[in-house]
């Protein structure tokens, strides 16, 4: 049976390191300034890098909104023309959110009411994404309280342009044509001519 063996003293290890010409001080673990300046170079060197993509993450959001909302109004202007519906898209810019109401123009009492189908529900803009204002013609630029554009059964709808910001001011207009329903995104901070402020 062997024997293990036991662990050196320290001052047999010392005395051992000293043969070697090795220095109990240099044998320390840590960085020298030259590793430092490197990793920091190479710190320096991704962040520079990556940068530019996290303002693309930022403005990713913006758009992913502005889209939602134009895919919101060209289906109810689809849906107003197609069920020979009054459709009305609500902003509601306190509570920075939007909704759909629809009304039945050929019912006994026409009202509208809120659009029960599952792809209307009322949708909340993200925290860092909000309505500035809505653009009607006929009704002007509004920034506070609640205010609608219509989506008529004949195949048009009011005039509307939209600005969504994002915290950083970044904006996106959103302009829906009242013969077509199309909706265009347009990056910045843009009112067509023809439209008030």
């Amino acid at each position: 049976m062997k024997s293990r063996p036991g662990p050196v003293p320290r001052r047999a290890r010392a005395i051992s390191l000293a043969r070697v010409g090795v220095s109990l001080s240099s044998a320390s673990p840590g960085f020298t300034l030259l590793e430092l300046a490197v990793v920091i170079f190479i710190m320096g060197l991704m962040l520079s890098i990556t940068m530019p993509y996290l303002g693309g993450f930022r403005q990713a959001e913006l758009r992913s909104q502005a889209r939602r909302l134009a895919g919101r109004a060209t289906y109810m202007f689809d849906e107003a023309a197609g069920h020979k519906l009054v459709m009305r898209l609500i902003f509601d810019l306190d509570n920075n959110g939007y909704a759909a109401a629809q009304l039945d123009p050929y019912a006994l009492q026409p009202v509208f009411a809120p659009d029960k189908s599952v792809s209307e529900r009322p949708v909340m803009m993200p925290a860092a994404i909000r309505i500035r204002d809505v653009t009607i013609e006929g009704i002007g630029t509004v920034n506070r309280g609640t205010v609608w554009t219509n989506f008529y059964p004949e195949g048009y709808v009011d005039a509307t342009v939209v600005h969504l910001d994002d915290q950083s001011g970044d904006v996106m207009t959103l302009e829906i044509s009242p013969l077509t329903g199309q909706v265009a995104i347009i990056a910045g901070d843009v009112m067509p001519s023809g439209m008030p402020r």
